[in-house]
């Protein structure tokens, strides 16, 4: 930015999360202002770029989708071994051994899936980016399709490698909301209440958004910190929502609070049963958080956005 003078301009940035540059803008706010509103009335095509059908038969999207495929694969198998270890190995502590290795698996797969696609690997940074116009929705379906698959393949290889007594001790390391077990007066099902996981998912995945994911977002933020601070920073938020989700029901059968999707869907697909049982939670809980935080997006004044 320039030493002198009332207007500065700063340099082409990249967006950490999403790997595109952006053209230089002004850090006066009331000239950025004016900026926008000139560039949205010579671009009418607005809505024809937010869907951006193109992008479907675009290689570099299929390629991202790829990396997007392979990265959310490594991810549910990594982090459900992560889950069936901590528990198997009857340590003291396992939620925080759990949730420090999650904190250092997320950091790692963003910073290898970051060059090719983005590094999204979760249905919930797909949506949120094309809500809040960072990506387009075509991107961000093909991205989520790929994602899904990936959670599905990542399921599969953890069952190829895994007996089928931990198989079904643990069901996958899978989202669960309760479990079946054997009492006195027959079958009995523990767990947590459907209202409070929907409202637990709600919450924690605008806490990620919120807290982690805008950073991401922010080009400022995300040029001024680097990319491996903010994907540092994002793997750290993960590991203690899961921490505290985990720590703060304390609830037999209830695995935690979910916020992929992805991942969720892998495990009750490949394993099936009690895992079917309240799976919408994992999905309309982000979906209804990815809303919130697109509308408190919308709500905060345009000079204040650096996206």
């Amino acid at each position: 930015m320039a030493g002198t003078g009332h207007v500065g301009v700063f340099e082409d940035e990249e967006n950490v999360y999403t790997g595109t540059r952006v053209r230089p803008f002004a850090s006066t706010p009331r000239v950025g202002q004016r900026r926008a509103e000139e560039e949205k009335k010579q671009n009418p095509n607005a809505l024809k770029m937010t869907f951006s059908l193109k992008e479907l038969f675009s290689l570099e999207v299929w390629r991202g989708s790829l990396a997007e495929l392979l990265g959310t694969a490594v991810l549910v198998f990594v982090m459900d071994t992560i889950v069936i270890s901590s528990y198997e190995t009857e340590t003291k502590t396992p939620h925080l051994i759990m949730s420090f290795l999650i904190a250092v698996t997320i950091t790692i797969l963003l910073l290898a899936t970051f060059p090719i696609s983005g590094g999204h690997i979760n249905p919930v940074i797909s949506l949120a980016a094309a809500l809040t116009g960072i990506i387009s929705f075509s991107r961000a379906a093909v991205y989520i399709l790929a994602q899904c698959v990936g959670g599905i393949l990542g399921a599969l290889a953890l069952q190829a490698v895994v007996n089928s007594k931990i198989e079904q001790t643990f069901s996958l390391g899978g989202c669960t909301l309760t479990i079946v077990v054997p009492s006195a007066n027959g079958p009995l099902v523990i767990g947590l209440k459907t209202s409070q996981a929907l409202w637990l998912e709600i919450f924690c995945t605008f806490v990620l958004l919120f807290a982690s994911i805008w950073i991401a977002f922010d080009k400022r933020q995300a040029k001024h910190l680097g990319r491996v601070m903010v994907c540092s920073v994002i793997g750290i938020v993960v590991g203690l929502i899961v921490f505290i989700s985990t720590t703060v029901t304390a609830t037999k059968g209830y695995a935690g609070v979910g916020m992929n999707p992805a991942r969720c869907l892998g495990p009750a697909l490949i394993r099936g049963g009690h895992l079917w049982s309240g799976h919408w939670v994992f999905w309309a809980g982000p979906a209804i958080a990815c809303a919130a935080f697109a509308l408190y997006t919308k709500v905060i004044p345009s000079q204040l956005l650096h996206n």
